[in-house]
Formats: structure tokens, C-alpha cells, sequence
């Protein structure tokens, strides 16, 4: 992806807004995500064909994750490690969800088709700011 796509996508050219953008993206639907699981872990779990309890504990877990990704989305200036740290727990997570697909989870057709997409938006996540943190330190 360009420079010129990337600011179009975040609808900014300055680095530091583009990537305080997409960390605030991620923290959304993160977010969004977690609340579901937690709150209608049983409903989500019979449509899935993941066990409820998993779905409750990711919820949970991603509830935390997510006000982790907010609050650096609130920075003027991000802190790199920490950036750095959401990007590979973004690309973990997408890996993982694979291996989790071949390995133990028995999905229906939802979660079949869930999990793969969830799985590559957390990648495209970890991609933009990836990049977006690179234009940063490029610029400084």
C-alpha cells in the first residue's frame, strides 16, 4: 500500500494521527467483539459451534485487550514498544485462529466462515499500523 493510500484510508497524511486512527479502529471493533461474546456467549456459541465458556472467557479477555489499544489510541504520540506489542498479538491472534480451525475447534458453517474473517481483520489491523508506525518513525 502507498503513502497516498494509506493517508487516503486514514483520511490523514500525518503519521502519528494515522496510526492513533487505526488503533482506535481496532479498539472499536475489538470492543464491539468483546462485548458480544461476553454478553450473548450462549446465543453466539449454538450459531458458531463454539463452546459458550471459551466465548465468555474471550470476551472477557478482549475487553481488556481493547481498553489496552484505546488508551494508546489516546496518546498524541504513541509509544513504540507498546505499538509494536499490539501489532504481534494482532498477527498472533490471526495466526492462532487458523491453527485453533484446523486443530480443536468443530465450527458450523458460521464459524466456519467467522473465524477466518475475524482472523484476517485482525491481520489487516496489525498491517495498517504497522505501516502507519513505520510512516511515523520515518518522519521523525
Amino acid at each position: 500500500m502507498s503513502a497516498a493510500q494509506l493517508a487516503a484510508l486514514a483520511r490523514t497524511s500525518e503519521p502519528q494521527t494515522m496510526l492513533r486512527r487505526f488503533l482506535a479502529l481496532d479498539a472499536l471493533v475489538t470492543g464491539a467483539n468483546a462485548i458480544a461474546y461476553a454478553a450473548v456467549s450462549g446465543p453466539l456459541g449454538r450459531l458458531l459451534g463454539i463452546g459458550s465458556g471459551m466465548l465468555l472467557g474471550l470476551g472477557l479477555f478482549l475487553l481488556a485487550y481493547a481498553a489496552g489499544v484505546a488508551w494508546l489510541a489516546t496518546r498524541r504520540r504513541p509509544p513504540v514498544l507498546p505499538v509494536r506489542a499490539v501489532i504481534e498479538a494482532n498477527l498472533a491472534w490471526a495466526a492462532l485462529s487458523f491453527v485453533a480451525l484446523a486443530v480443536w475447534l468443530s465450527p458450523s458453517t458460521a464459524g466456519a466462515v467467522w473465524v477466518p474473517v475475524q482472523a484476517l481483520t485482525v491481520a489487516g489491523f496489525a498491517g495498517l499500523q504497522y505501516m502507519a508506525l513505520r510512516a511515523a518513525a520515518d518522519r521523525d
